[in-house]
C-alpha cells in the first residue's frame, strides 16, 4: 500500500506517492478530507529588489481569554436577517435579568456571542419577543437560546504565532461577528460588504439601476496578528422609484404620456425580465406600505385582467383589476392600458396596477449589467491607487471602529494605520522571438510589464497561402476599397511579423446574417483545398459572431478571425499587430518563448502546466449549465496549449469530469513531445477560501486517477495552486517615487509573502501586470498541495514568468497564461451553446429556450472539432 501522507511540506516518504488516498485507514476522528493538509510555507522569498508597501490591512489587538458561543433559534424562522437582528436586539432590551449589561453580538441567523457567560448554564431557554408590525399588527416570535461552546482566543493566538498547524475557524468567525454587528444594523449588508444609499452623489446607470458606494470588511489571520481588511467598494442597486418610471427607463420611453397603447409582446418580455424577482411596495393604502415580490407581469392590461373576487355573500365573481380599484379604493386608474404586476405566489392571483407600486429601496442588482452600464460603472468607480488609499484612510476615520461599543465590550482594538510591509519586485523574464530571415533570434526584456514586437518576428510564424474574407457589415458602411486597404495593411504588418499572408483572398463576399454563415463556410471548405483562415468582418455586436465560432470551431474545424468593422475602416498598426498575434497561434504558430536558460529548475524534467476554471451562468439564470475548462501545455517552452471543456451541473464549482480531462491532456502532451511529464503543475482559478478543502480533495484525487488510469505506477509529482483575483487586498507604494504611471500603481512583478499572508500555509500575492486604470488588484496564490518541494522563490519566479507567455498581447497579464486560457476556453464554449436563431448570446426569452435542451445536446454543442483542438482556437 502507498506510504502514509508525509507531514505538510516535508520531503515525500520514499516508496508510495505522498498522501495518496490509498487503503490507509484514516484516523477515526477525522474526515477523509483531513488527509489533505495544505503544505506549510517552505521559506520566505528573497529574489528581486526591495520595495516598501502599505496594504489595506489594519492590525487587530485581541483580548485574552474566551468568548461564549450560543445557538439561537427563532420561530417562525422565515425572517430575513434584518428582522432577526431586530428581534434579538428587542430580546436583549426586554430580558435584563438574563443579559444585564452584556452586549451580545449576533450574525443574523443562528450564532450569538457574549464576552461573559449568560446566567442560563447549558440548558436551552425559550423567550417570547414581540415586534410592533406594519399597520399596527404586532408580530410574535419565540426565541430559544442554548450554550454551544467556549471559544478560546488563546488557541487563535498560538495559531497566529505558527505554533498550531490549523487556524481555529470558530475563533475567527466569532471575531468577524463582533466586528460586523454594528455595521449590519446601520447599513445594507451585501456579502462581506456594507452599502448605504447615495447621499451627495448620484451615478445613474440607466435601466432603473444606480451605483452605491460602500466598504468591504473582513477579519483575516496573518503572521503573529489578526488583520482587518478594509476596502472601498461599489455595486449596482435598483433605484427606489415608481414602477412606472422604472418601466420607462427599462424600455427607453422618454415620457409615459407617449405610451398611449398597451405594451407590445417584446416590450412586455423585456420589462418582465427586469422586474421579475424585485420587491415593490404599494402606495394606495396610506401608511400601510405592504411589500411584495414580483413573480410576473400580466399579458393583459389592468382594464381587462380579471381575478376571482369573493363577495360578502360568499359568491365568487370575476372582476377586472381596474374596476376593483375604482370600487374598493375609489381610484380611477390613470394607465388602465398598462399591464399589472403579479405578486406573491403564482397560484394566488394577486395583481397590482403598475401605478400603485414603487421599487423598494436597497435592493442590490445581481443581474448582469449591460456593456454600457459596465462602462459607466467603471468610469464612476475607478480610482488611481493614491486616491483609493486616501479614500480607505478617510473611510477608517469615518468608521471609527474603536468607538464601536460592541467591539469595546469584547476588548477589541483596531490600529488606525495601514500595515507597512516589505515586498520585492521580481525581474521579468527574457523573451525570445524568431526570424525567417537568416535566423536572427531577437530577444527582448519587458519594461514595466510591457514590450513590443517592432523589428522582431514570431518564434515560429505560419505562412498563410489560402485565405478567405467574408464581410457581414453592409457595403455602404464598409466599401470594397476599405476592405482592400485593410487587407493590404494587414499583409504589410503580418509580413513584418514573420507570418506572411500571401496573394489575394481566394474568396471575398458580402453577407448579411447569421443564417448565411454555415452555407458559406461549408462552400469555402469544400471548394478551396487547404483553406487556412477565414477573416470575418462584423458590424458591432451581432449574433453572427457566435455562429461563426460554432461553425468554425465545432462543425468544420476551420480557423476564423473576426474583426470589428470600425477597425477595418480605420486601421491602426496596434490593432493589426494584435490580430496577427491571434491568427498565428490559431494556425499552430508560436509567437515567442521564455529564453530557456532563465527558467526555474522545474524545467529540468518534462513538466506539464494545467490551467482550470469553471464559469457559471449569470445570476438569476436557473437553467444554463456551468462550464468547466482545463488546458494543458503541449511543449517545453511552455507556449502551446491544448483545451478540454465540459458542461456540468448548474453552479457546481468542483470540476466533475477532471480525471478524463487531465487524461486527455496527458495523452496529447505525450503525442506532442514524446515525453511523459514527471511533474504536473495546476493553476486553479475561481475557488473561494471556503471551498479549498473540498476542491483539493476531489480534484487532486482526480488528477492522480488520470495518471494511474494511463499507466499503473505512473505517479508524477503534483503541485496544486489556487489563483484568486476576487479579494479585497490592495497594495500601495510607501514611496511616491516608486509609483508607476498615471494610475500611481505598484510596479509589475511586486511580490508579497510576509506581513499580510497566512500564518503557516504557503501563499503569496503577486501583481504581475502594469495597472493602467484604477487600482491594480494583485493576484493571490495559495498552494494547496505540493509534491515537488518548491521553494518560495522558485514558485514565485515560475508564476511571474508564466504571466509573460499569454499570446494575445505583448504585456505581462494579471494571472498565469494557463489559468487565463482556461477562462477563454470556457467563455468560448458559452458561445458554442448559443442556438442558431438566438440573439447575441445574451439569451432572449422565446419558447424553446435552452431550458429544453438535454445535457447530451449541450455536451455535443461544446465539443470542438478535432482539427481545431490541435491549435489555440480560443486565442
Amino acid at each position: 500500500p502507498p506510504g502514509p501522507p508525509g507531514p505538510p511540506g516535508a520531503p515525500p516518504p520514499a516508496p508510495g506517492p505522498v498522501g495518496f488516498p490509498g487503503p490507509v485507514a484514516p484516523p477515526v476522528h477525522s474526515s477523509p478530507m483531513d488527509l489533505f493538509r495544505c503544505p506549510r510555507r517552505p521559506d520566505i522569498g528573497t529574489h528581486g529588489r526591495r520595495i516598501l508597501l502599505r496594504a489595506n490591512h489594519f492590525k487587530v489587538s485581541m483580548p485574552k481569554g474566551d468568548i461564549h458561543h450560543y445557538d439561537v433559534n427563532i420561530m417562525p424562522d422565515k425572517c430575513p436577517r434584518r428582522v432577526n437582528r431586530e428581534i434579538i436586539e428587542k430580546m436583549v432590551q426586554a430580558y435584563n435579568r438574563i443579559f444585564g449589561d452584556l452586549r451580545p453580538v449576533f450574525d443574523g441567523r443562528k450564532n450569538l456571542y457574549t464576552r461573559d457567560p449568560l446566567p442560563i448554564g447549558t440548558e436551552k431557554v425559550e423567550l417570547d419577543v414581540t415586534l410592533p408590525g406594519d399597520g399596527g399588527k404586532d408580530r410574535h416570535f419565540k426565541v430559544s437560546i442554548k450554550w454551544v461552546a467556549q471559544v478560546s482566543l488563546y488557541t487563535l493566538e498560538q495559531a497566529l504565532e505558527g505554533r498550531l498547524a490549523t487556524i481555529p475557524f470558530e475563533a475567527i468567525q466569532a471575531l468577524d461577528v463582533v466586528m460586523r454587528h454594528l455595521p449590519s444594523m446601520t447599513y445594507t449588508p451585501v456579502g462581506r460588504s456594507f452599502f448605504s444609499s447615495p447621499e451627495g452623489y448620484s451615478h445613474p446607470l440607466g435601466g432603473g439601476r444606480e451605483v452605491w458606494f460602500g466598504f468591504h470588511q473582513s477579519v483575516r489571520p496573518s503572521q503573529w496578528k489578526m488583520m482587518l481588511n478594509i476596502d472601498v467598494s461599489a455595486t449596482a442597486f435598483y433605484k427606489a422609484q415608481p414602477v412606472i418610471e422604472f418601466m420607462c427607463e427599462v424600455l427607453d420611453i422618454r415620457d409615459i404620456s407617449e405610451q398611449r397603447r398597451p405594451l407590445t409582446d417584446s416590450q412586455r418580455v423585456k420589462f418582465t425580465k427586469e422586474i421579475k424577482g424585485l420587491k415593490v411596495e404599494i402606495t394606495h393604502c396610506g401608511q400601510m406600505k405592504r411589500k411584495y415580490r414580483v413573480c410576473n407581469v400580466t399579458r393583459r392590461p389592468a382594464q381587462t385582467q380579471t381575478f376571482p373576487l369573493q363577495l360578502e355573500d360568499g359568491r365568487t365573481v370575476e372582476c377586472t383589476v381596474a374596476k376593483y380599484f375604482l370600487e374598493r379604493h375609489k381610484r380611477k386608474l390613470e394607465f388602465p392600458h398598462l399591464p399589472c404586476l403579479q405578486v406573491g405566489q403564482e397560484q394566488k392571483h394577486t395583481y397590482l396596477p403598475l401605478e400603485v407600486c414603487n421599487i423598494v429601496a436597497g435592493q442590490r442588482c445581481i443581474k448582469k449589467l449591460t456593456d454600457m452600464q459596465t462602462s459607466t460603472m467603471i468610469k464612476a468607480t475607478a480610482r488611481s491607487a493614491p486616491d483609493r488609499e486616501k479614500e480607505i484612510i478617510k473611510l477608517m476615520q469615518k468608521a471609527n471602529f474603536n468607538s464601536d461599543p460592541y467591539g469595546h465590550d469584547f476588548g477589541i482594538n483596531i490600529s488606525r494605520d495601514m500595515a507597512e510591509i516589505e515586498g520585492r519586485v521580481l525581474d521579468p523574464p527574457m523573451l525570445q522571438y524568431g526570424g525567417r530571415v537568416n535566423n536572427t533570434r531577437a530577444t527582448v526584456v519587458p519594461n514595466q510589464g510591457v514590450w513590443d514586437m517592432r523589428g522582431k518576428q514570431f518564434h515560429t510564424g505560419i505562412e498563410i497561402r489560402v485565405w478567405a474574407l467574408a464581410c457581414f457589415a453592409p457595403q455602404r458602411q464598409c466599401s470594397e476599397q476599405a476592405l482592400r486597404n485593410f487587407t493590404q495593411s494587414l499583409q504589410r504588418i503580418s509580413n513584418d511579423a514573420g507570418m506572411p499572408i500571401l496573394g489575394q483572398p481566394c474568396f471575398c463576399k458580402y453577407a448579411t446574417g447569421a443564417d448565411q454563415v454555415e452555407k458559406m463556410f461549408r462552400y469555402l471548405k469544400s471548394t478551396f483545398q487547404g483553406l487556412q483562415l477565414i477573416l470575418v468582418v462584423l458590424p458591432g455586436k451581432t449574433p453572427v459572431y457566435a455562429e461563426v465560432k460554432r461553425v468554425g470551431d465545432t462543425l468544420l474545424g476551420v480557423a476564423t478571425q473576426c474583426v470589428q468593422v470600425k477597425n477595418v475602416i480605420k486601421t491602426s498598426p496596434q490593432t493589426l499587430s494584435n490580430l496577427c498575434l491571434k491568427i498565428n497561434v490559431k494556425l499552430g504558430g508560436v509567437n515567442n518563448i521564455l529564453v530557456p536558460h532563465i527558467r526555474p529548475r522545474v524545467f529540468r524534467e518534462p513538466v506539464i502546466f494545467l490551467g482550470a476554471d469553471v464559469t457559471h451562468p449569470p445570476a438569476g439564470d436557473e437553467k444554463k449549465p456551468s462550464i468547466a475548462a482545463v488546458v494543458g501545455s503541449m511543449d517545453a517552452h511552455p507556449s502551446r496549449y491544448a483545451a478540454t471543456v465540459r458542461i456540468q451541473t448548474h453552479r457546481q464549482e468542483i470540476i466533475a469530469d477532471l480525471a478524463s480531462m487531465v487524461r486527455e491532456l496527458l495523452i496529447q502532451f505525450y503525442k506532442s513531445t514524446r515525453f511523459k511529464p514527471t511533474r504536473i503543475i495546476m493553476y486553479r482559478d475561481g475557488v473561494s477560501e471556503g471551498q479549498f478543502q473540498q476542491v483539493l480533495w476531489h480534484e487532486l484525487r482526480a488528477i492522480r486517477e488520470a495518471c494511474v488510469r494511463l499507466e499503473i505506477g505512473y505517479e508524477p509529482g503534483v503541485t496544486f495552486i489556487v489563483v484568486q483575483k476576487r479579494h479585497h487586498t490592495r497594495l500601495f507604494c510607501s514611496d511616491k517615487k516608486e509609483q508607476i504611471g498615471k494610475s500611481g500603481n505598484i510596479p509589475a512583478g511586486t511580490t508579497v509573502d510576509v506581513g499580510i499572508t497566512h500564518p503557516t500555509e504557503f501563499d503569496f500575492y503577486l501583481c504581475s501586470h502594469a495597472g493602467i486604470q484604477g487600482t491594480s488588484r494583485p493576484s493571490h496564490y495559495h498552494v494547496l498541495w505540493d509534491d515537488n518541494n518548491f521553494t518560495a522563490d522558485d514558485l514565485q519566479q515560475l508564476t511571474y514568468q508564466l504571466c509573460h507567455t499569454y499570446v494575445r498581447c505583448t504585456r505581462s497579464v494579471s494571472i498565469p497564461a494557463p489559468a487565463y486560457y482556461a477562462h477563454l476556453v470556457a467563455f468560448r464554449a458559452r458561445y458554442h451553446l448559443v442556438e442558431k436563431d438566438h440573439d447575441s448570446g445574451e439569451g432572449s426569452h422565446r419558447s424553446g429556450d435552452s431550458g429544453e435542451r438535454t445535457p447530451m445536446d449541450m455536451a455535443r454543442a461544446v465539443e470542438v472539432h478535432p482539427d481545431t483542438l490541435r491549435v489555440m482556437y480560443f486565442a
